[in-house]
């Protein structure tokens, strides 16, 4: 479906640039028709599993690097979590995702205790639940999506788990409780590129605007809905187009995207490190407590460490 969009985008309304195709898995089968056939800029906005080093593809959300340098080596040396499990959905993104994690919780001197992946729609875990909880995990790093993160989540709780270790959820943020239980959330660490909780009067008005738009939405601006990669894209390319002098043509803007930087956004500013198609920003480790995300450490301009 989302291939024959993108032909009908690029061939019959003939547009400038596409931004989304949130999944991973969207990405890889709708890139080749924009970028190669189509010879069209195309924007990804979401977090994602890095490697993407595709001419004329920029990526606007947070990287591994990004989200993971500073976070598990935290979680290990600061908070004394030595054990993890990697329960995952079986796609490319938990797959990638999982490797650099690895790398990092083992050269910080704590290890895997076990690795796991599931359709994305599998709602059973007690196998999987039972082996967290007999072999002394005590921090779970969690890639499961929806379908199936509703019924792990109820069933870790349930199972005692959280009297016992804790857990992460790198696109865990405020629309989280959308679609997992409150008490699920509780002492969850997330890492993104904005919370709702940063001190940052550019995104408060971002979301006090989008909040004035719809105001009986249960859906919030935030950043693991992809929504402020989405935004800082836009912006992005805004720029470039400036940089042109309004020349739309692919080739030109590419060109000019490749450095295009704004000095205000979703979470704080933000540049495309050039040649590389990825873009630093501000990354924030927060932990759920009573429902808000509670910034526990924050860094400006993190590299995203992507085909340089």
């Amino acid at each position: 479906t989302a291939v024959g969009n993108v032909r009908r985008l690029v061939q019959s309304a003939g547009v400038d640039v596409i931004l989304g195709g949130i999944t991973s898995a969207m990405r890889e089968a709708i890139k080749n028709p924009i970028v190669k056939r189509g010879k069209t800029l195309y924007i990804y906005p979401q977090l994602y599993e890095g490697q993407e080093c595709t001419e004329h593809l920029y990526c606007t959300g947070p990287t591994p690097a990004q989200q993971c340098a500073r976070l598990l080596p935290y979680l290990i040396k600061e908070k004394g979590y030595k054990r993890f499990a990697l329960p995952s959905a079986n796609y490319i993104w938990p797959q990638l995702l999982n490797k650099w994690a690895r790398r990092v919780i083992e050269d910080n001197g704590a290890e895997v205790v076990m690795e796991e992946y599931f359709p994305l729609d599998q709602l059973e875990y007690s196998a999987t639940v039972g082996k967290i909880m007999s072999e002394g995990v005590d921090h779970v790093f969690n890639t499961v999506i929806p379908p199936g993160l509703q019924a792990f989540m109820k069933q870790l709780y349930e199972a005692g788990y959280y009297d016992k270790g804790g857990q992460t959820c790198v696109y865990f943020d405020e629309n989280s409780v959308n679609y997992v239980a409150a008490r699920e959330l509780e002492g969850v660490y997330s890492c993104l590129d904005m919370f709702h909780t940063i001190d940052d009067p550019y995104s408060a008005q971002l979301i006090a605007d989008y909040n004035a738009m719809f105001p009986d939405t249960k859906y919030l601006f935030s950043a693991g809905s992809a929504a402020t990669g989405m935004f800082r894209g836009v912006k992005l390319y805004e720029q470039a187009v400036i940089a042109t002098n309004g020349d739309l043509a692919r080739d030109a803007t590419s060109a000019a995207m490749d450095s295009a930087a704004i000095a205000q956004g979703p979470g704080g500013p933000s540049r495309i490190i050039p040649g590389t198609g990825h873009a630093e920003m501000n990354m924030y480790i927060a932990e759920s407590k009573g429902g808000v995300w509670n910034i526990i450490s924050s860094e400006n301009m993190v590299p995203p460490q992507e085909c340089g």
